[in-house]
C-alpha cells in the first residue's frame, strides 16, 4: 500500500509541475494548466497523506501495566 501510494504521490506531483513548464515553454494553454494542475494538487493532497502519516503515540489509558 505504501508503495502505491508513493507512486500516486509521485504522479500527482508531477501533474503540478510538468503543465507549468510547458505553459512556460508555450506547448500548452493556460485553462489546460489550471485543470490539471488542480487535479494533480486534489490527488497530492489525498495521496500524501497516506505515506507521510506518523504512528500516533499509545495513549496512557491504553497501556497496561
Amino acid at each position: 500500500m505504501n508503495a502505491i501510494a508513493k507512486t500516486v504521490s509521485l504522479i500527482a506531483l508531477c501533474a503540478v509541475i510538468v503543465p507549468c513548464l510547458l505553459y512556460f515553454a508555450g506547448a500548452i494553454d493556460l485553462a489546460a494548466v489550471k485543470w490539471t494542475a488542480f487535479a494533480g494538487t486534489i490527488c497530492w493532497f489525498v495521496a500524501t497523506p497516506m505515506w507521510m502519516s506518523r504512528e500516533l503515540p499509545k495513549d496512557a489509558a491504553q497501556v497496561e501495566i
